[in-house]
This record gives structure tokens, sequence and C-alpha cells, in this order.
């Protein structure tokens, strides 16, 4: 076991999702994705909107990994062994970064590089009224030296989660599928407004499409989510849209299966990366071989729990965090999520873990 090993196993409580799938020919990566890492600097607590002309004061704030990072970190935490490639400047926003997600969260940037004389992206998000408002700046990165856009183009892994967009086939996404992952995908908001399916030229090699309601509806034509969910079946294996407090709707196009799992109530404080969190741990559940509504509701569950919490990735709950939530959960949901009997040891503590905080490092330890 290398260091590396020893030091993911202890960030998950000794919940491993897919253990009784491993064996000592499978892939050393459980899952690969790449993408932008911002810094996020999140601010909470707004009664309302910014005004112009004015200055508004936030009652929180919190400073953590961002963009990809909020997705690697909710695989990480869940158990999920997790390669991710992406550029850091050599700032210091990009070496707290770089540490908070390797040595914080045991992720593997092994495919990750260190850009001299680029910084980092930065967004600021205001979270208020149930939502978030977004700035964001930062350039691209300059592409790496040699023939490849990864050391190794793609790494092995049972699975990879892309970001699917109307700019055509991403050649990694192919190669990925031809050397035996699974594809999991969701989509960002279409600048350009055509929202154009057939633009999505990667959707063909995906084994499930995740979008949120207003992307799907757009993407369909249609005004209801769960005709959008059924239409998007047609194009993928499994199709997905999550519609917020809700929940979500999915759509298995083989075996026929349509599964609606309502969303969980919680005392929202910042959303920001939750549909990140969704996906992570509705890959989770699909590796593992769950029930489509198990996985589902898994994923709802990992998202109500983020959106409680500062931040993106800092945000994304573990094991511990699940275990605790199951031994408190209301009566009216024991049934729906009794599959976490099985899942969860008995006596699971919960354990610190790294939260967004105002500043990204005290000179000095409290």
């Amino acid at each position: 076991m290398t260091s590396r090993d020893i030091r993911t196993s202890s960030l998950t409580a000794a919940v491993d999702p897919l253990g009784p799938l491993r064996d000592p020919h499978e892939p050393g990566c459980d899952v690969f994705l790449t993408g932008t890492v911002f810094l996020d600097i999140i601010f909470t607590g707004l009664d309302s909107a910014p005004v112009r002309g004015t200055e508004s004061w936030a009652r929180g704030m919190g400073s953590s990994p961002g963009g990809v990072a909020n997705m690697a970190t909710a695989l990480a935490r869940l158990g999920l062994r997790t390669s991710l490639a992406a550029a850091f400047g050599d700032d210091h926003y990009g070496e707290y970064c770089w540490d908070a997600l390797e040595q914080g969260e045991g992720i593997d940037l092994s495919m990750s590089r260190t850009v001299p004389g680029w910084h980092s992206p930065v967004t600021v998000s205001m979270a208020y009224e149930g939502e978030r408002t977004m700035v964001s700046h930062g350039h691209e990165a300059p592409p790496p030296a040699g023939p490849g856009v990864f050391p190794q183009c793609p790494p092995r892994a049972r699975a990879a989660v892309a970001s699917l967009g109307p700019a055509g086939e991403d050649g990694w996404i192919g190669e990925a599928a031809r050397r035996g992952s699974r594809i999991f995908a969701d989509v960002g908001w279409d600048d350009s407004g055509r929202w154009d399916l057939s633009a999505l030229a990667d959707l063909e090699h995906c084994e499930a499409f995740l979008p949120n309601a207003g992307e799907a509806m757009r993407y369909t034509r249609t005004d209801c989510p769960r005709t959008a969910a059924r239409l998007l079946a047609e194009r993928v294996p499994v199709a997905v849209v999550t519609m917020g407090s809700e929940g979500s709707y999915a759509v298995d196009s083989g075996s026929g299966e349509a599964v609606h799992v309502p969303g969980i109530a919680v005392d929202a404080l910042d959303p920001t990366g939750a549909g990140d969190v969704y996906v992570a741990g509705f890959v989770t559940g699909s590796l593992a071989g769950w029930p489509l509504a198990d996985r589902l509701a898994f994923a709802g569950l990992t998202a109500a729990l983020s959106v409680q919490e500062f931040g993106g990735s800092l945000s994304a709950p573990g094991w511990p965090e699940v275990a605790h939530w199951w031994r408190t959960a209301p009566d009216a949901l024991r049934d729906r999520y009794a599959f976490l009997d099985e899942l969860i040891p008995r006596g699971t503590a919960p354990a610190p873990r790294r939260r967004a905080v105002p500043t990204i490092g005290f000179r000095h330890s409290a």
C-alpha cells in the first residue's frame, strides 16, 4: 500500500463502497476527471442581492478550492480513488488548492501541473435567498509541453466524469470510453443560446447524463423535467434530471425504469457545488451496482448535506456525515434510506474535516 493509499483510507472512515468489487487486477483509479480549479471565495448571510452604489456586509465567509475540485473532493470523500488532471497557478492560491486536494483529501494529482507565471482563476460566490450569484476571473492556462493533454491520455479508470459543451468532441472522453471507463456527464450553461442537443457530440460515449431541470428542458424544448428526462433517455442509457428541492427524476432506457426521489428538506447555507456533489453520489452508487432509486436517493442526500456548509469542495460530506444523518434520520425517511444500514459500519463516529474558512491559511495555528 502506498502512502497515498494510507492517507486516502484514513480520510474515508473505513467505508469503501467498492470493497466487494475490488481485485488485484483492477485499475488503480476509480474515477478520472479534468477541468479548471478555481479558488472560491464565498459570502453567505446576505439578506438580498448587492445593490449598485452601496456596500453590503456578509455575515459569513469561506475560502476553498472550487471548479472541478468540488466534484473531485466529493468523490474522494465518498471513498473513491480519484485522479484529477488540472493546471494550478504557481501563486499562493494555487499552492493552497494543491495542498488542500492532495494532502487534505488524498486526491491523485500526478497528472496535474503547476504553470509558472500563471495566476489561479478566482470565483466570488454570493449566497442569498436560497441561490447564489458568482463572479469569476481567470485566463486559460497555456497548453502543456509535449504531444498530449495529459502525461497519459487518459489513465485507466473505472469511470470518468466529463462536463459536456457545445464546442464539439473532447478527444479524451472517447478515448476513456474505449479504454473501458464508464462515462458520466453533466453540462454547463450554453452561452450561445442554441441549446442544440446534437452539438453534445460526446453524449454517445456516456452511460449517464445528469443535467439540471433548466438545462434539460432547454435541450429538449420541453416545459416538464420528466418529459425532458424521457427524451434524453432516447440518447443515453440513463438520463437523470435534478430538480432542486423537488428531488430528481431518472429514466433507464435499457430497462424502461423511471424513478422519482423527492428532495430532503434542510436549512441551506450555501448551494455552491451541490450539483457536483450530487453527481459524485450518483457515480458512487453506480460503480457500486446499487438500484437506480438508491442511487438517486444517495446523491440527493449528499447534495442536501453539502448545502449546510460553506463552499463547494470542502462542504462535501464523507461517510461520517452520512452516518450521523442516518442515525438521526426522520422516521418518514427510514424506509427509503434503509440501504445505508448495510453500508455504514456500526459505531462510525463523526470525524473532523477541512471546512472552508475566511482565509486561505493562518500564519500560526490557533
